[in-house]
């Protein structure tokens, strides 16, 4: 996938596509939850978890850090 920004919900669903956009979205907030190391270096970009998107940095954090979905 290209790094670029995102919404949550479209790149939530592209680690799980095979379940409902709001599950995706809760799954995927978990693993940034329970990822320290994520967590801390999106606090680094100014990443709020009320935000609708993903700047290009926290996508490229998030693939750094999960993997390419």
């Amino acid at each position: 996938m290209k790094i670029r920004p995102y919404y949550k919900s479209e790149l939530a669903q592209a680690y799980a596509p095979d379940i409902s956009p709001g599950a995706a979205l809760n799954r995927l907030a978990l693993w940034i939850k329970t990822n320290t190391q994520l967590t801390e270096a999106l606090k680094q970009t100014n990443y709020r978890p009320t935000q609708r998107m993903f700047t290009s940095r926290q996508v490229g954090l998030i693939f750094e850090y999960l993997g390419e979905p």
